[in-house]
This record gives structure tokens, sequence and C-alpha cells, in this order.
């Protein structure tokens, strides 16, 4: 029996072997320009000329590899087939990667090699499946090598390249001396605080302060869960947007917004020096500004990932509870508190890996803090320009990271969390008991009300001459950065931001689906699946979240400014990179989310004949609407308003929004800085507002309150 799978991606291979360019062209295959030239120019020629006519035979092999699983199809046992499949991709996989570093003076890959790689990398997956792989599942299969390749690609790859140069010295040879002389210093590892004034080594001071957002904004994140869910608040739209808030703000806008209001010249330290008598000091420099700033700037990330799990507490189970006599306070603490663990120990997780890798705040307010990001960048664009210094930190930095991944997993431990199931539940969920509520809400609004009062701070910081020194009214900043004309020709843009607006729009709209299918289907594969490597696939999927964005920029550049991979300057590496950077969201949001789900939706919908995508489709994806929000919104808003990886990677055909930002907060211009961010602001509040609508709430089959009449029932 003909298997037509296997057919049909032996044929797209063949096919791009044949006909399509396999280096990257320089205007871009999209283009037309490059058809007059083909396919007799080696720069447009497709692998069988390039290999045939211009005697670059070793792309030979990579077409025959692709090929040879149409043979595969006339066995006749299935484990010949599948080991056919099995090495032709591998080997064609291995073949194209081992040329294509091997052999020097080749262009990058380009639109004909990457179709046969994922031909290969297809029929790979397919040989995996027959073999047993994923249950024999080959959407499953498919599934967990292509995210894999991608991880190792985007991923592994690039950081790896950054920090092989912590165990080298300037010369290219290996020093291991050196690596552990510095990563053993003092600097880094001092406590010479706990005995005298002298601060501690940069990374206790990293780790603390992590340890502090991270406790901060989930305790945040679940009053404002709790308020939003489980209460009758009646501004729960307003307090919603108002916790979204700061996710769509460029992080250094939080920290300069803080000290205009905290700073010595601030309003609340002048306010209590003339009402009080209180001096004005710097104490918004250090630990307490940087604090302060990062738990503005991340509570909406721990709201996102918990808004869904609290919501997904079964009510049924809190009824039964109440059934059984037991309390408000003992049904929360004994039923609904457990069943929102995933959700907390997820919620920890990003908060302090959000704090560690965070380059904004502290660049504005760490004062004499130091903390590893700024120590990394420092050490890279400083005077000392010490690559190998800046390896070891990085280094450091993901021992952290992996230390609180660790805990997560043995404070989750191997209990069940699911609560939604396929049985009927029409239940309510009870009130929250009364202290409960109250330190919900004493926590919540008077965050919320802090946080309007910052985001009227910034708006009112574009609508005068200069923020802080003259507060006359002026749209100057508005004109110079959003002009438009109307002319008899059409529409003018002539504000200087609108190239980058335009950009960082087209960028973030690509990103932000891919971001949130990336990271969906990895949550998918982590919790409904098993596979050997499990543990060091989830590792690898929150790599690139635990390290810095400016190393994150600088291990692109390092690894794909050369063949075979050759991105640097397009719009693409942009798009890569905040799709590999943000991910680790969408994992976390899609673990805690269906960690509530019950198998027995799965293997009910496997039952009945439907396969692992329609599954996912039609079961899974509905109760993951939550998850899907958090991926999309934090994708989008991460992308608009990314600073410290881009900064590497921006080109002038390609410059984003905050690229332009940091120039013009370079060069003084403040105002203008500020409109861009207010312009900014308000545009992503009406995309947080779209995907909501768009995407949809979950729906679990709950009844409404409602008041029923007596009238009529008779005695």
């Amino acid at each position: 029996m003909i298997d037509r799978n296997v057919l049909a991606w032996a044929a797209v291979g063949a096919a791009a072997f044949l006909v399509l360019p396999w280096y990257a062209i320089e205007d871009g295959v999209f283009t037309v320009t490059w058809l007059a030239r083909y396919p007799g120019d080696p720069a447009v020629a497709p692998a069988v000329v390039q290999a045939l006519v211009h005697h670059r035979l070793w792309l030979l092999p990579a077409g025959l590899l692709s090929l040879a699983p149409i043979v595969g199809l006339g066995a006749r046992h299935g484990r010949g087939r599948a080991t056919v499949l099995f090495a032709a991709g591998g080997l064609g996989l291995a073949w194209v990667a081992v040329q294509g570093f091997a052999i020097g003076g080749q262009p990058g890959i380009g639109i004909g090699g990457l179709v046969v790689v994922t031909s290969l990398l297809m029929l790979f997956s397919i040989g995996l499946a027959e073999m047993g792989f994923g249950n024999g599942d080959r959407f499953v299969s498919a599934a967990i090598v292509v995210v894999l390749a991608l991880v190792l690609v985007f991923v592994f790859f690039p950081v790896a390249r950054v920090l092989a140069a912590a165990v080298r010295d300037d010369g290219g040879g290996l020093a291991l001396g050196q690596f552990w002389s510095t990563f053993s210093s003092r600097e880094i590892w001092g406590l010479d605080c706990l005995t005298s004034r002298v601060g501690c080594g940069v990374a206790w001071n990293t780790v603390f302060l992590g340890l502090l957002v991270g406790a901060s904004t989930t305790a945040l994140g679940l009053a404002f869960a709790l308020v939003a869910t489980r209460t009758a608040f009646p501004a729960q739209k307003v307090l919603r947007m108002l916790t979204v808030l700061p996710i769509i703000t460029p992080p250094f806008v939080i920290g300069l917004a803080v000290i205009l209001i905290f700073g010595r010249a601030g309003a609340v330290t002048t306010f209590a020096e003339w009402a009080f008598g209180i001096p004005a000091s710097r104490w918004i420099y250090g630990l307490p500004g940087v604090w302060l700033a990062q738990v503005l700037a991340f509570t909406p990330v721990a709201f996102l990932v918990l808004i869904g799990v609290v919501e997904g507490v079964s009510p049924s189970l809190e009824e039964a509870a109440q059934t059984l006599r037991a309390g408000q306070w003992r049904t929360f603490t004994t039923v609904s508190l457990p069943l929102i663990r995933p959700g907390l120990a997820n919620a920890f997780l990003l908060g302090f890996i959000e704090s560690l890798a965070d380059f904004g705040n502290p660049l504005v307010l760490s004062g004499n803090y130091s903390v590893l990001s700024i120590s990394i960048f420092f050490a890279i664009v400083g005077a000392q320009h010490d690559q190998a210094r800046a390896a070891v930190l990085s280094i450091v930095m993901l021992v952290f990271t992996l230390g609180a991944f660790y805990a997560q997993r043995r404070w989750l431990g191997r209990r069940s969390y699911a609560t939604v199931t396929g049985k009927g539940d029409a239940g309510l969920h009870p009130p929250l008991p009364r202290i409960v509520r109250g330190l919900a809400y004493a926590t919540a609004i008077p965050w919320a009300v802090f946080t309007a009062v910052i985001y009227l701070m910034i708006l009112f910081g574009g609508f005068v001459e200069a923020w802080g020194r003259n507060h006359h009214f002026s749209l100057r900043h508005y004109t110079a950065a959003f002009g438009v004309d109307v002319t008899d020709s059409g529409i003018r843009w002539t504000g200087a931001a609108w190239n980058s607006f335009w950009t960082t729009i087209e960028i973030s709209a690509i990103a932000a689906p891919l971001t949130a299918a990336v990271g969906l289907l990895t949550a998918y594969l982590l919790v409904r699946q098993r596979f050997r490597g499990q543990t060091a696939f989830e590792v690898g999927t929150m790599l690139s979240f635990a390290i810095p964005g400016t190393i994150i920029g600088i291990s692109y550049i390092l690894a794909f400014n050369t063949p075979p991979v050759e991105l640097t300057g397009t719009g693409i590496i942009l798009v890569i990179c905040f799709v590999f950077r943000n991910m680790p969201v969408g994992v976390r949001a899609g673990i805690a989310a269906m960690s509530q789900i019950d198998r027995s939706l799965d293997e009910a919908s496997l039952t009945l004949g439907a396969r692992s995508l329609t599954t996912i489709r039609r079961v899974i994806l509905p109760l993951l609407r939550p998850a899907l929000v958090a991926a999309l919104v934090f994708s989008f808003v991460r992308a608009m308003t990314a600073i410290s990886a881009i900064v590497f990677l921006v080109s002038a055909n390609y410059d984003m929004a905050t690229s332009y930002i940091v120039g013009r907060v370079e060069n003084g211009d403040y105002g203008l800085a500020i409109a861009y961010c207010s312009v900014l602001i308000v545009f992503m509040i009406a995309v947080v507002a779209a995907i909501e609508r768009l995407v949809g709430r979950r729906r679990l089959g709950r009844r409404a309150p409602a008041t029923v009449s007596l009238e009529g029932i008779p005695a």
C-alpha cells in the first residue's frame, strides 16, 4: 500500500532540489529580479544545477537521500520502511549540516535548501513514528522533532557560540584556569555585606532581587486574578486594563516615571519635604527602586498566567467541600489554593527569570546595586570589552535559572491538578473567605491606583515642553514623531517615527501567532506526552528566557552573521529572535492551564477515532483560551517593546520602535521618546482588546446566578 504522506514529502524535497534556488538570494526570493538570471547564474541556481554545472557535487547526496524513502515504500515489512525513512532523513539532515559548516565559500542556505531540510525532517519523524516513538502517532512525532530542531538551531546553537567564549582566551585557545578564576571571583560571590557596609557579590544581589520580585509579582498576580474572577468588583474591566498596562511599556519608561515620582526632585519627595520636613535622598536608586520598577513591569506576566488557572478550578470540588461542612476558609486553603499550585509555581518562575534577565530597569535605577544583566552589558560594550567575562556571568545566571526550575518541579511533585474533565459542570464558585477577599482588595486596588498614577505621569510627559522642567502644554513632540500631511498627491507620513512604527507592527504581527503556536504546542508535548530527554527538552525551552537579551542579541550575531545560516540585517532574524525569546511564557502558561485538563478528554477523543491534531484543535485548544490569550498578548507586546536583544539586530531597513526611542533618549529628547511610548501604549491597548475579543473566553458550562421566582408553586 502506498504511503501518501511519505510520497508527498519525498516529492516536495525532490522538487525543491530540482527547481528552487539552493542558496539565499540577496534581494530575497519573493522579488522577481532573480528570475531573469535563473537557472544559469550560480547565485540563483537550484541544487541540481549547482552540482552538475557549477561543480558543487557535495550537494547531490541531499537530493538522493530525499528520494530514498520512495524506494522504501516497496519494503514488505513496516520495520524496513521505518528504517529507510529514519536513515534517509537522519543522514540527509546530518549531511546538509556538515557540508554547510565544513565547506567554506558557500553563501547562506536559501529557500531550496530550507524546503529540502523540511522534507528530510518530516521523513525522519515519520520513520521515528513507525518505530513506535510517540506511541506511533505521526503528528506527535513530527511535533517533537520540529520543535526540538528549532530549539537546537535557534536557542542552543547561538547560546553555545557565545558561552564557548567563557573557556577560551583571546587567541581562541582553551583557558580553563582563566574561566575558574573569573567564575569564583569575590566580585561575583563575595559576602562582605553580611559583615560590613561593602556590597555583596553581583550573583547574590541578583538572586535576592529575583526572589523578592518573583514572590511579589506572584502575590500581586494572584490578588488581581481573584478580584477579576471571584468577586463582584464593579470595575473589573478597568482593573484588568490597569493590570496589563505595564507589560505594554518599554521598561526604562517605567524607571523614568519612578524617578520623577520618588527621585530627589520627584513629586512625592518634594511633597514629603514640604509637608513633613523629610529631607530628599537617593533611596530610590538601588534595590528598592529596581524592585519597585520590576514588580510594576512583571506583575502582568503573573496575572496572565494565574487568571486562567484560577478560572479553571472546578466549582463542583469546592461545593463538595462545603457540602461536607467545610467552611469558606477551609475550602479555600485545602481545595482551591492547592489546585492553583501549577499557576503559582509557573508565575514565580517567570517573575524570577524576568528579574534576572531584566536590563532596562536596572540600567536606570540600580545605582551601586550591581546585578548580572548590567555587569554583562558593560563587560561587552564597556571599556573592558571582555566577552569571556560576559559569558562567565551568563553561566552564573543560567545556574540560578536552572536551580529555580528544579525547585519548581520538586514543589509541584507528581500530584494531579486536573479539574477540567469531561463531566458536566454547572456549579458556581463559592464566595471567597472574608479575609481573603479583603486581602485581595487591599493588595490589588492600591496597586492599580499606583499603576494609574505612573501612567498618567507618562502621558503627561508627552504633552509638555520638557518633562520635569517646563510644563507648558505642547503638541510638538507628537507632531515631530507622527506628523501627517494631506496633499493633492495623497497622504504623506512626515513624522520621523513612522518608519520604525510600521516596521515594528509588521514584525510583531508576524512573530506573535508563531510564538503562541510554538509555545502551546511545546506545552502540549511536555504535559501530554512522555519521551526520552523530556526534562532536558523542557529546560531547553526556558534557556532563551534565562539569558539576558544582550547576550541573545550578540549570540544571534555570532551564529547567523556567516553561512550556512546567514540572517543578519533581515527582518527574519528579528522575528526568530522574538519567537524564541518569548516562547517560554506560552510554554509555562500552557503547562499551567493544561495541568488542569483531565487526560480522559484526550483519550475519549482518540478512542472515538479522532487524530491528535483534531483532538488538539477541537478539544484542548478551546479549553486553553486563557493560555492562548496570555501567549498572544505577551508575545505581541514584548515584540513591540523589546530593547536589549534587538539593539544588536536592527538595521537601516528594519529599525524597531524601541531602538528609535533609545536613540531619542541618548540625545536627550525625552519628550519625543515619551510621546512615542504613549502612542505605543494606546495602540497596544487596542490590540490586546482585539486579541481577547477574537480568542474569546473559555466556557466550562457553568450556570450564571439567577433569581428563582416562587410564584405559582403550590404550598
